[in-house]
């Protein structure tokens, strides 16, 4: 006969619950770090370009500027996109290691 603890049961629920939040909490802030940082880098090299372009002697120089500028952007997005799709796929990983454990203790 299985003996069922009802308490204990609850108890590793709850369990379960606050690891999900806080590995979601930590990984809502390492994301919300990494978009801030993003958002201040992408500024300031625009910035800079802005500045490149405005002191350009020639036509030819300011083009040079701009598609130096427009292949780094892309190149930046591309990589922080990369970044924060991992970020989002370790919140999922981490959120559902806790129920996976507690499924894997039922099933054995």
């Amino acid at each position: 006969m299985m003996n069922f603890d009802a308490s204990k049961i609850t108890k590793e629920a709850m369990d379960n619950m606050l690891t999900t939040v806080s590995s979601v909490t930590k990984g809502m802030q390492q994301i919300a770090a990494e978009s801030a940082e993003y958002s201040k880098k992408s500024y300031e090299d625009g910035a800079a370009a802005f500045e490149q372009l405005a002191t350009a002697k020639s036509l030819d120089k300011a083009f040079e500027i701009q598609t130096d500028y427009a292949k780094s952007a892309y190149e930046g997005f591309v990589a922080q996109a990369t970044k924060i799709g991992e970020l989002y796929t370790d919140l999922a990983k981490q959120s559902y290691k806790p129920f996976e454990d507690a499924f894997a203790k039922a099933n054995a």
